[in-house]
C-alpha cells in the first residue's frame, strides 16, 4: 500500500500531516464496473463520499427522522466519562493516554466530544473524502491546539494499515461511531472488525455504534425524510461516478428508493431507473432498462446476541455497553483479544 505525506496548516500553532493512502484511480474505476456489469447492478456505498456528499450525509445527521445521530450523542454524553474511568484503569504508567482512530471521521463532530471526555495523546481521522478530511481535520486541530492530529486517507472497507509515521507503543482506541458497520455484508462486517483488531494490536480498545432492528416505519422514514436530503445524497453519487471517471449520467433519469427488508434486518438503498438508457463510464457502455434498479446500500440492523457473536468471531471480547431509554441505538467498548 503506497502512503505519501504532507502537512498542513491548521492554525498558527498546531499543523495536521496527511497520508494519502487511496487506490490508484484504476483500481477503483474496474471495482465500479463490476458491479454495474452484474445482473444485479451496485455501487459500493463508499462511493457516495465525495465532497458533495459528505455534506449532504452532514445534513443528514441533523434531520428529525434521523434518530441515529442524535441519539447516539445522547448516549456518548452519559457513558463517556465511565469510558474514560475504565480505559484508564487499564493504561501502564508509561502511556497515561490512548491513542484514538476513528474511522469515516466525516466532520469530526462525534470525535470533539470524545476528544473532551478521554484528552488522548493524539487523534487519526481515516476518512476517503479527501478534501472534507482535509477541511474537518484543520478545524479540529484549530479547536484543539495542543493536541496532535493525522490524517489518513484511505478506504477502510478494503484491507489497511496505520501509516508507520504515526504507529508508535501508545494504547490504541478505535472509534466507529454511528451505524457505518452495518453498510458492509455481515461477513465483510467480521473482516472489518478483524481488519480493527490488528490495527490497535492485543488490549486495545474499540467504541462503536450499532443500530438495533425497530419499527419498519421509523426505519423508513430515516431513509425517505420529506426534505429530499437523502434523495439527494443518494443521487450525488452518480455525480461522483461522472466526476471522477468521465461518466454521463443525467441524475434526473433516476429516483432514490429505500425500504426496509424485514428478512433480512435491513434497509435497502437503490437508484431505479426512469427511462431505457445507456450510459458511458470509464470507457465502457452500461445499459439499463425502465425500472431496473441500482443498489447503493445497505444498512443492517443488528441485535445485541447477534452483534455480540461477530464480534467474538472478530477476536473481541465485550467490555460494557450502553443504550438511550428506549433501546433505538447502542454503544459498545470492545477490548481486542
Amino acid at each position: 500500500m503506497a502512503t505519501s505525506a504532507l502537512a498542513f496548516k491548521s492554525d498558527v500553532a498546531n499543523e495536521v500531516r496527511l497520508f494519502d493512502q487511496l487506490p490508484h484511480q484504476d483500481h477503483s474505476a474496474r471495482e465500479v464496473l463490476e458491479g454495474l456489469r452484474r445482473a444485479e447492478k451496485s455501487i459500493a456505498p463508499k462511493y457516495f463520499y465525495d465532497e458533495t456528499g459528505s455534506r449532504l450525509f452532514d445534513q443528514i445527521t441533523k434531520l428529525p427522522e434521523y434518530y441515529l445521530t442524535r441519539t447516539e450523542i445522547d448516549i456518548f454524553r452519559r457513558c463517556l466519562g465511565e469510558v474514560t474511568r475504565l480505559i484508564g484503569e487499564q493504561l501502564p504508567a508509561s502511556f497515561p493516554k490512548p491513542l484514538v482512530v476513528e474511522c469515516g471521521s466525516g466532520s469530526g463532530e462525534k470525535a470533539r466530544i470524545l476528544i473532551d471526555a478521554i484528552d488522548p495523546q493524539a487523534y487519526v481521522a481515516l476518512d476517503i473524502s479527501r478534501e472534507f478530511l482535509v477541511a474537518s481535520t484543520q478545524d479540529l486541530a484549530a479547536d484543539f491546539p495542543e493536541l496532535d492530529v493525522y490524517a489518513v486517507c484511505a478506504d477502510y472497507s478494503h484491507d489497511w494499515a496505520l501509516p508507520k509515521g504515526i504507529v508508535g507503543s501508545a494504547p490504541m482506541l478505535a472509534f466507529f461511531p454511528g451505524s457505518s458497520l452495518g453498510n458492509f455484508e455481515p461477513e465483510e462486517a467480521v473482516r472489518f472488525l478483524q481488519g480493527v483488531r490488528r490495527a490497535i494490536g492485543s488490549g486495545g480498545w474499540l467504541l462503536i455504534g450499532v443500530d438495533p432492528p425497530k419499527d419498519q416505519r421509523m426505519l423508513e422514514a430515516a431513509y425517505n425524510d420529506d426534505r429530499g436530503v437523502t434523495a439527494r445524497f443518494n443521487l450525488n453519487v452518480l455525480a461522483h461516478l461522472n466526476q471522477r471517471f468521465g461518466g454521463n449520467f443525467d441524475l434526473t433519469d433516476f429516483s432514490h428508493e429505500a425500504v426496509y427488508n424485514t428478512d433480512q434486518r435491513r434497509i435497502e438503498m437503490h437508484l431505479a431507473c426512469r427511462r431505457d438508457l445507456c450510459v458511458r463510464l470509464a470507457g465502457e457502455e452500461i445499459c439499463l432498462v425502465r425500472g431496473e434498479r441500482i443498489h447503493t446500500e445497505n444498512s443492517y440492523k443488528y441485535s445485541y446476541d447477534a452483534f455480540t457473536e461477530m464480534v467474538w468471531q472478530a477476536g473481541f471480547t465485550r467490555s460494557h455497553h450502553w443504550t438511550d431509554p428506549t433501546n433505538l441505538f447502542s454503544v459498545f467498548l470492545l477490548r481486542s483479544l
